[in-house]
């Protein structure tokens, strides 16, 4: 559909009522479920732990999302560790001083038998709030994207830095959100310093879109200054439709 109207961009008034104050990710890569219990596994993480990490006080947002066999096919990159990862979770942060309560919680959900499933673990990325931007066609401000419905997600890790926000004029993106990765706070050792990730939010469905992306993701990396990691397509969770999208 159109929406109509002014994008919140252009009113000054609508930006003064406030702005967000994430500043921090944290974002966990997994493989697929040994069992084939995928979706069993997004059941009770979507009921359960996730709901939960919401006791913390900086927490803002949070994202799954859900590698089909088609997203993978329109994958531009899928480099070392990253062609395994089938699963991403995504929380969004006020900032990093909230890690040692997000473990405190984990532990304890643990501890009480909360945590029945696991699924392969790739790796952690933590990053800083780099930038944000969104189509002027979604009306809605880029500072509430992550909130906006969205199909799924294009995910991109990249090693250097480079403003993705020209792919939010891309049909399909809603809207673009960037980090730059950081090293790991406590009990977390990996660096991501160098690295930037970038979720483009979607409203058009993502394996379509991914397709008009590819030719941009190339544009940037044909220099060799930016390399890309991952730059892949995902669909986001279906609430009590948890097997619509698995890998």
């Amino acid at each position: 559909m159109r929406l109509e109207g002014t994008p919140t961009e252009l009113l000054p008034e609508v930006l003064g009522t406030g702005q967000t104050d994430i500043g921090f990710a944290f974002v966990s890569f997994s493989g697929r479920e040994p069992g084939g219990r995928d979706a069993d596994y997004i059941e009770w993480h979507s009921l359960d732990h996730r709901p939960e990490q919401y006791r913390l006080p900086g927490l803002r947002a949070s994202l799954r999302i859900v590698s089909t066999p088609a997203c993978r096919a329109a994958r531009a990159a899928s480099v070392g560790m990253f062609e395994n990862v089938d699963h991403v979770m995504t929380y969004l942060f006020t900032d990093a001083g909230q890690i040692p309560g997000f473990n405190v919680l984990g532990r304890a959900l643990d501890e009480a038998g909360r945590m029945p499933l696991r699924l392969p673990s790739i790796g952690y990325m933590t990053a800083d709030f780099a930038g944000k931007v969104a189509a002027p066609r979604a009306v809605a401000g880029a500072d509430v994207l992550p909130w906006r419905p969205s199909t799924g997600v294009y995910l991109i890790v990249e090693e250097g830095p480079a403003s993705p926000a020209g792919l939010a004029e891309v049909p399909g993106v809603a809207g673009v959100w960037w980090h730059h990765g950081r090293q790991d706070p406590a009990p977390y050792n990996g660096d991501s310093r160098g690295r930037q990730i970038t979720w483009c939010y979607l409203d058009a469905d993502p394996v379509e879109t991914a397709a008009r992306l590819e030719a941009h993701m190339r544009s940037r990396w044909a220099s060799g200054a930016v390399n890309g990691l991952l730059a892949a397509p995902f669909y986001t969770v279906v609430p009590f439709a948890w097997d619509r999208y698995l890998p």
